[in-house]
């Protein structure tokens, strides 16, 4: 009795079978089958290469939240070279708050050539060259972004030529921690003292005639430094053409929280306008001499976090991928086969028509087939 019911659940479940198997004795093959069937994996392979490369691909998630933190302090990033003297020039930040931030509190001033060696210059020109692109073509700081700790340094080169020359310039280089609040950070003539109403720079034993605030901005940054990431004004190189002029940079700095498989940092990003004039009290352009950064910090904060394909998700899509060809390619095959035979009967029918149409006396044809006597004896 068990043996009987189990055999009648088996049937059943056979009878539940959605993919039923037709013997190899009933399967008819054909050459269009086999061409159709060549294009379909063919298409299959292309497509399934084509998906796994998304697969392997990466892509770039950017999130927007209220930046809360406002006790913490802001680290400013900075080599600048001035066609001056160090002992002419005083660097510093001011920020909203009337906190000044001096220069000797990171800073350093070193003595060098302004013009760059023939290696430094090639630097400079590729740097440009990613900064053009950058801004051309947005997507492009995605693979920076990923590429950041993988990439070479971004750092200017040391010079390889002789030193043989006189320095005729100051590079000013390392950090400073600020407030979280608008600031100015700013070179200018003279070293800056205290003073109850903010600070002052010690210009006046400076000779007029030695400003010149060409510079060159090698990086400037602020956050934690990323190797690999571009900045905006990374490469940037601005001539004097007067001795009274005014270099100013209006910068707004988003925080960021970067996220990749290769990095986990808490850096900013920023965007900046550019302004340049010449100081003539004479004509109303009134102002200081020298190159002034004014920063702001916007409220808003950016998480910037890599992404990458599911696996069940790259399964799903494959498996659409061969389920629709077979199925499209099978339909178009049974389609095509189709009209081609009513085509093909059609032709046949015509051609049988006329071998057996009988002609009358008139001109007229009987296209009726005789019928057959069968003579029984």
């Amino acid at each position: 009795m068990r043996r009987l019911n189990r055999k009648k659940t088996l049937n059943l479940v056979k009878e539940l079978d959605a993919f039923p198997k037709v013997p190899e004795s009933y399967v008819e093959t054909s050459a269009s089958g086999g061409t159709v069937s060549l294009i379909a994996f063919t298409t299959m392979a292309l497509l399934t290469i084509m998906e796994f490369s998304v697969y392997q691909d990466t892509w770039m998630k950017y999130e927007y939240e209220v930046d809360k933190d406002f006790s913490s302090k802001l680290r400013i990033n900075i080599d600048i070279t001035v066609a001056m003297k160090c002992q002419y020039v005083g660097a510093d930040v001011l920020d909203l708050a009337e906190t000044m931030v001096a220069s000797a509190d990171g800073l350093i001033y070193e003595p060098v050539i302004f013009e760059l060696s023939p290696q430094q210059k090639e630097w400079q020109r590729m740097l440009q060259l990613i900064q053009s692109r950058l801004q051309e073509e947005h997507s492009l700081q995605d693979v920076i972004f990923k590429s950041a700790f993988k990439s070479s340094s971004t750092a200017l080169p040391p010079r390889e030529d002789d030193l043989s020359q006189s320095p005729d310039a100051c590079r000013i280089r390392g950090h400073l921690n600020v407030n979280k609040v608008a600031g100015n950070f700013h070179i200018t003539v003279g070293k800056a003292i205290p003073h109850p109403r903010g600070h002052a720079h010690l210009a006046a034993l400076v000779n007029h005639d030695s400003y010149n605030f060409s510079h060159r901005i090698d990086h400037l940054s602020f956050g934690e430094v990323v190797p690999g990431i571009i900045n905006p004004l990374d490469g940037t190189e601005k001539i004097a053409i007067d001795h009274n002029q005014m270099f100013q940079y209006f910068i707004t700095v988003v925080p960021t929280k970067l996220q990749t498989y290769k990095i986990s940092a808490e850096t900013h990003q920023f965007s900046v306008t550019e302004r340049e004039r010449i100081i003539n009290h004479a004509a109303g352009s009134h102002g200081v001499s020298g190159i002034f950064m004014k920063y702001d910090l916007s409220s808003l904060m950016v998480t910037v976090t890599e992404e990458h394909m599911p696996f069940w998700q790259f399964f799903v899509r494959l498996c659409g991928i061969v389920g629709g060809i077979f199925s499209t390619t099978g339909m178009l095959h049974g389609i095509g086969k189709f009209i081609v035979e009513i085509i093909c009967c059609r032709f046949r029918l015509g051609s049988y028509k006329a071998v057996h149409s009988v002609p009358f006396e008139d001109g007229h044809t009987d296209n009726h087939l005789p019928l057959l006597e069968n003579n029984t004896h």
